[in-house]
């Protein structure tokens, strides 16, 4: 504890090790440790708060940051042409270069009682995209499809990649950002890194214009990723209803 204690975060930057064990969110308790770390843009890197041990952690964790925001750049190409739109166009929207990734390393430890408690309440992605290394063997996260949660199967060598409420913006919900939660397990323990890429933090995000039509009008008014970020961290993870609620009462 006291080496965690080295790292904890400051309500900030939520940046190092933080602790959900115990954390009530209406009957259901949320049930897991992170370690949460900044890795674009740079002047919000801090290695003080990368791990030292390993003495290789540092340089893994930028590789595989590097590799990672890689492929959601090519991943962010595919789902542009996809809505009839130059590759570049989502890319462009969420600030070009510029944007914002960070990775959050998920411990949920053995729960003795798994039904008071979820490893994560039920929430979709305040980000662009987020890039799920699952545990391979202990499945844990859930998703929502209509009003049944599913239990996705962890397989080898493969990520997880859940759409954001940023794209579902910008895509005038064409694309819809993923309902899912992580529930616990009474005889083993789950270890997950979950690494978000998001748009610049001060650049409005809203519909494209290529996507709006007078059937189809914009959704969503314009909003920063840091004014929604603040709107997410005052309500707490509802579900959905957090982007839903941006939406026009006529729409």
């Amino acid at each position: 504890m006291e080496l965690k204690q080295a790292y904890a975060n400051s309500p900030k930057t939520y940046e190092g090790y933080g602790s959900r064990l115990g954390v009530e969110k209406g009957a259901i308790l949320d049930w897991s440790d992170y370690y949460f770390l900044h890795y674009l843009p740079l002047c919000l890197k801090d290695y003080d708060k990368w791990p030292a041990l390993p003495g290789y952690a540092r340089e893994v964790i930028d590789e595989y940051g590097k590799e990672v925001v890689k492929l959601c750049g090519r991943i962010m190409k595919i789902l542009s042409l996809n809505l009839g739109l130059e590759q570049d166009f989502l890319q462009k929207g969420f600030g070009g270069e510029d944007i914002g990734a960070c990775l959050r390393v998920n411990f949920y430890p053995k729960c003795p009682q798994p039904d008071l408690t979820l490893g994560l309440s039920s929430h979709s992605d305040p980000g662009g995209m987020t890039v799920l290394l699952a545990d391979q063997h202990v499945a844990g996260l859930q998703v929502r499809k209509d009003d049944t949660w599913i239990t996705v199967k962890p397989a080898p060598h493969a990520f997880i990649v859940n759409i954001g409420d940023q794209i579902q913006v910008l895509s005038n919900a064409a694309y819809k950002s993923v309902e899912h939660r992580v529930i616990v397990n009474p005889a083993k323990e789950r270890l997950s890194l979950a690494f978000f890429y998001n748009p610049k933090s001060d650049i409005a995000i809203e519909p494209a214009k290529e996507l709006v039509t007078p059937e189809r009008p914009a959704l969503y008014p314009p909003m920063t990723f840091n004014e929604y970020r603040l709107y997410i961290r005052l309500n707490g993870p509802r579900g959905k209803s957090q982007v839903d609620s941006l939406k026009s009462p006529r729409k």
